[in-house]
């Protein structure tokens, strides 16, 4: 990674010709008006530890451009996606293209609105990043104090939104799983029960505290203890954490799914028969290939099929499809959820991995397993052949091609092949992120030195790459 051409184009995005006024980001060259989660304050403090990583100079102007641009972005988010100010948010498509029932960037045919789970969970990280970033600045002018408090209640606000019980909440406890809630235009309100990666984005709301963040802002800490006495009820729903729930070394976490929805979640989440593909990570669960999920609407039929390649409708020109193909994106903010998670809990959370295999893993060992199913979709199997070139004689044999390895845009759900645009290095180039990550990160330091050891270099440890 190159931390100065990173930051170039992290503050490229920010500037005033591409963010508008009011605080909204371009989502794409054909639209500027849709939305795109909200992941730049994530990316800037990945670029932070990167930086911290290599024995960098902490760049604080840098910090403080992006936190200022960053606060405006999250600021229309608030005003324009909470529709009713319930902490709820909608969103439209945010980069799942066709993962609806629905088309989520235009009017629904049934009337109302979506209060969608994954654009709620994406407002629950983008709170946790924008704190995390406030905690930094914190140490070195105390006014950002402030605005730790003010995102850790955004925080807890958003969370008791997206766990409301009952049958106005996007959890639906017998099936275990999140799912979009429809809001018709009489107020009553239907989950969409697709299960998809719209179901898993809250678990990737998920942030480990250390234990000398918090000591770094003693009063910020104070006022959120004193606000948590206070309305106890934002508590309930989420991760237990605080005085007398921390986890190894202290550490505390922000999550939107408590331990027993953890393990209902990742249950599923590790299915093979459900979202576990041999190359990572279902968008679309394989369920709905025997169980295609329909919906009436005015006698017309809308269904989502279980399809590991490409699209059989025309939503968003029907190039990409995010019903059953694998994503490097969304797979690396599962691994992120895994090792914070782990890094919380150590060796006392484990689960079974795959679901059914009787194999208890921890959680380190959860998120290594995907990271290896990715890796796989590029290495050759024990035929020679590469998974990521499916069946392409011209790739797969050709000795000037064999070994020029493309990153495709997303891959075949049921044997890893490459799929829509050939170049789609931005995302998919993740992989080798992956592939350095567990070359290098032991688990056992991991817990010591905690979250920045996966920023520093390390040796080797046990596991294998």
């Amino acid at each position: 990674m190159d931390p100065d051409f990173a930051k170039q184009q992290m503050e490229l995005m920010l500037r005033g010709v591409y963010l508008h006024p009011s605080g909204q980001m371009p989502a794409y060259e054909w639209n500027f008006s849709d939305v795109n989660p909200p992941v730049h304050a994530w990316a800037t403090l990945f670029l932070h530890r990167t930086e911290q990583g290599l024995g960098r100079e902490i760049d604080l102007d840098f910090l403080k451009r992006a936190f200022n641009k960053l606060l405006l972005n999250f600021t229309w988010w608030v005003n324009r996606k909470d529709r009713f100010g319930k902490n709820v948010f909608e969103g439209g498509f945010l980069g799942l293209d066709n993962i609806g029932i629905f088309d989520r960037s235009a009017p629904l045919p049934t009337g109302g609105h979506l209060e969608q789970a994954d654009g709620t969970a994406w407002m629950a990280l983008f709170s946790q990043n924008m704190g995390e970033l406030a905690v930094e600045l914190a140490v070195h002018d105390r006014t950002y104090e402030d605005m730790v408090v003010k995102f850790a209640e955004h925080f807890y606000y958003i969370a008791a939104a997206v766990n409301r019980p009952g049958q106005d909440g996007m959890w639906d406890e017998e099936d275990g799983f999140y799912y979009d809630l429809l809001r018709l235009p009489d107020g009553s309100a239907t989950r969409l029960k697709v299960r998809s990666m719209v179901g898993l984005l809250p678990l990737c709301a998920t942030t480990v505290v250390e234990k000398r963040q918090r000591e770094s802002i003693p009063q910020a800490m104070a006022q959120i203890f004193e606000r948590l006495l206070r309305i106890p009820e934002l508590r309930e729903t989420i991760h237990p954490t605080g005085p007398g729930h921390f986890g190894v070394a202290e550490r505390g976490v922000l999550a939107l799914v408590n331990p027993e929805r953890l393990r209902r979640i990742l249950t599923k989440m590790l299915d093979e028969n459900e979202f576990l593909s041999p190359y990572g990570i279902r968008s679309l669960s394989k369920f709905h290939e025997q169980h295609p999920y329909v919906f009436h609407v005015h006698g017309q039929e809308y269904r989502v099929d279980y399809l590991p390649a490409e699209s059989n409708t025309g939503m968003f020109g029907g190039n990409s499809n995010w019903r059953g193909p694998v994503w490097m994106p969304v797979n690396a903010l599962i691994i992120r959820a895994l090792l914070n998670f782990y890094l919380y809990y150590g060796d006392n959370f484990k689960i079974e991995c795959p679901t059914g295999s009787g194999k208890m893993m921890n959680l380190f060992e959860v998120s290594q397993e995907i990271a290896d199913r990715l890796s796989r979709i590029f290495t050759r199997d024990e035929h020679g052949r590469r998974p990521v070139y499916g069946g392409s004689e011209k790739f797969q044999s050709d000795p000037h091609w064999r070994d020029h390895i493309l990153f495709y845009e997303y891959f075949h759900g049921d044997n890893g092949a490459g799929l829509g645009a050939s170049h789609q290095t931005g995302w998919t180039g993740l992989v080798a992120k992956c592939i350095q990550l567990y070359g290098s990160l032991d688990p056992k330091r991991a817990l010591e030195v905690g979250k920045g050891s996966a920023f520093q270099p390390g040796t080797p440890g046990t596991q294998k790459a």
